[in-house]
């Protein structure tokens, strides 16, 4: 279904992105806005979370059908506890109507939802809905649709390293033994890859805390368009961008 949707402007994918140079492999995208396009509106901020997640599913479908192997959002971090109790309440919420609405077509389509973040902090109803979508999707190969959900980088690479280091001292080893790729195995990414890509919705240019480790070497790309507005055209062009870059991984 994602596939038959986008063919309807296939014009666009044939037009303007290039076939002979790659596609991101991970995008991550940091969703950023809804409340500011609410209020533009003069509406409720949780009105622009609704419509930011419906974004969501059509940025997946693009995602999907130009053959990206994982899609990360960030839905909501360590750090967003701090908003007002009503607004909270309400994203809690939405992973619950999200996976309820959405998990079939996902399994038609062969897309495997993956959860990185502290879920034992989360509300019972969001720990269901989140665990029933793991599981619903286990079987899938395809795209990997990662959402962080309560999710902070710094506290990551903290909860990474101590894992690294009971392991490191349970064979015998020391934390000197410690590298690189043995922290990268204790990530909540692990398996993932870091991401290619990163995409920055609504203006804002800083990383708010998000898998700072992992993109050390991600092309950055950041938009002025509000995520509820975050349109097919915005996201390739966001691809396109990313076309025309030379990663050089501090080399030449």
């Amino acid at each position: 279904m994602f596939k038959k949707l986008f063919r309807q402007d296939e014009n666009i994918l044939n037009s303007e992105l290039a076939e002979d140079l790659p596609i991101p492999r991970h995008v991550a995208i940091i969703m950023d806005g809804n409340g500011r396009w609410a209020k533009k509106r003069f509406l409720p901020r949780i009105a622009g979370h609704k419509e930011g997640m419906d974004v969501v599913k059509r940025v997946t479908r693009y995602a999907n059908a130009i053959g990206i192997d994982v899609l990360t959002l960030y839905a909501f971090s360590t750090e967003n506890w701090k908003r007002p109790t009503d607004e909270v309440d309400f994203l809690m919420k939405l992973p619950v109507e999200f996976f309820d609405s959405f998990v079939p077509e996902l399994i038609e389509e062969n897309v495997r939802v993956n959860v990185m973040g502290y879920r034992e902090n989360l509300p019972d109803h969001t720990m269901r809905a989140v665990e029933k979508a793991i599981a619903d999707t286990a079987h899938c190969t395809g795209l990997t649709l990662n959402f962080a959900l309560n999710y902070g980088g710094r506290s990551e690479i903290i909860t990474a390293a101590k894992e690294a280091v009971k392991e490191l001292v349970s064979e015998g080893n020391s934390a000197d033994d410690l590298t690189e790729d043995m922290l990268n195995n204790h990530l909540m990414s692990s398996g993932l890859g870091d991401p290619d890509l990163l995409i920055r919705t609504s203006g804002e240019l800083r990383l708010s805390n998000f898998m700072l480790w992992q993109l050390a070497y991600s092309e950055f790309y950041f938009t002025d368009t509000h995520w509820p507005d975050f349109s097919k055209e915005d996201f390739l062009q966001a691809i396109i961008e990313y076309q025309n870059r030379s990663r050089r991984f501090g080399g030449l």
